[in-house]
């Protein structure tokens, strides 16, 4: 197995230590500094209007110093009212100040107070409601896809799953990079920033609950340790890799993988199979893509279809699934379908094309 330079690996270390934590999409995000900032302007702006206010009924007022309260004065005034300090040196003395400080200054006074009081809690409360919100996330995820990356195979697996009638609840990104993860909030998905290749990373992600994991590293070794990983985590998840040299291929599978996909190789077949005839490259890049024109799908054979021929089936059949075994259609050993068996078949993409939830993992 090729692996790259000690250098190498201690770069992409440095590059990706960051503390692992889990981030739950949200709908709106708006940036701390412009939150302040917004809440500190109202409070501005109920200042200098309770200012202008005494200001107007200056004659109502006295200032022990001079007696007399100008525009200094009136904001001095409101200032130390609305911050409730009432030092007493400025004092309403006739019956309509008072009744300004009743009906107006008091209530602007709650409001100051609101705006920054609430500015303050919000930001003492907003760990405790993530908590509270990630808790709950936790308690109710089952059963749901943890895709490890969110490159550019990692972005594709997610579109086909999603294609499928996967709802974007039920995906949890792994990633280093908090950038990548940003993305994949900001698509909706929830996100755990770490080495995925650490047990306590995939626990995050709540991997020993999940009934898929799509590992699509950047690195072969990477995704050779993250299926190791997972693999002892959840022992009955069907796990799809993928590597780039397809020498390490029979590795990911001794690792605990299902199913390995050869990135260069398979793009390379593709590349070729389009040199040979661009209408086969063209059909055979439609059925990848889950969700329009052709897509290849899997399903069980029901009880109309028992006893006849691949051939007899409305559907294209592809492949007969039986046991641990993938026949051709064609192959003498199907005979006739069985209860048991399941089809890989080929079916025009509609909105409610999906892939069966209950897919066995197939193992060569």
């Amino acid at each position: 197995m090729k692996l790259p330079g000690q250098d190498a690996i201690a770069r992409q270390a440095d590059e990706h230590l960051v503390t692992h934590r889990v981030k739950l999409p949200r709908k709106m995000v708006e940036h701390p500094i412009r939150q302040v900032g917004k809440r500190l302007s109202m409070a501005l702006v109920v200042l200098v209007v309770t200012a202008f206010v005494v200001y107007a009924d200056a004659d109502g007022y006295n200032d022990n110093s001079d007696g007399s309260v100008d525009l200094l004065d009136a904001f001095y005034y409101a200032t130390v009212t609305l911050s409730t300090t009432g030092y007493g040196d400025i004092t309403p003395v006739s019956d309509a100040a008072r009744l300004t400080n009743i009906f107006v200054i008091t209530p602007l006074r709650v409001l100051f107070l609101i705006i920054l009081v609430g500015t303050t809690l919000e930001a003492l409360t907003e760990r405790t409601r993530e908590e509270w919100r990630l808790n709950r996330w936790r308690s109710t995820l089952r059963d749901h896809t943890v895709v490890v990356g969110f490159g550019t195979k990692g972005r594709s697996a997610i579109k086909t799953v999603c294609a499928t009638g996967l709802r974007k609840e039920q995906v949890v990104v792994v990633d280093p990079s908090a950038k990548a993860i940003e993305a994949a909030t900001a698509d909706g998905f929830a996100g755990v920033i770490g080495d995925a290749t650490r047990s306590e990373v995939l626990k995050r992600a709540e991997v020993q609950r999940a009934r898929q994991i799509i590992i699509a590293t950047q690195r072969d070794d990477t995704a050779v340790l993250v299926t190791l990983t997972a693999r002892q985590i959840n022992r009955g998840a069907k796990i799809v890799a993928a590597v780039r040299e397809e020498e390490n291929a029979p590795l990911l599978k001794q690792s605990g993988a299902d199913a390995v996909i050869t990135s260069a190789s398979a793009a390379g077949r593709l590349l070729g199979l389009s040199v040979l005839s661009p209408s086969a490259g063209m059909v055979m890049e439609d059925l990848i893509q889950q969700g329009s024109g052709l897509d290849m799908v899997e399903r069980p054979v029901i009880k109309a279809e028992v006893g006849k021929t691949p051939r007899e089936i409305d559907d294209l059949v592809v492949s007969v699934v039986r046991g641990h075994r993938v026949l051709g259609y064609d192959d003498r050993d199907v005979g006739t379908l069985e209860l048991t068996d399941r089809l890989i078949t080929i079916v025009r993409a509609t909105p409610v094309t999906q892939i069966a939830p209950d897919i066995r993992p197939l193992r060569g």
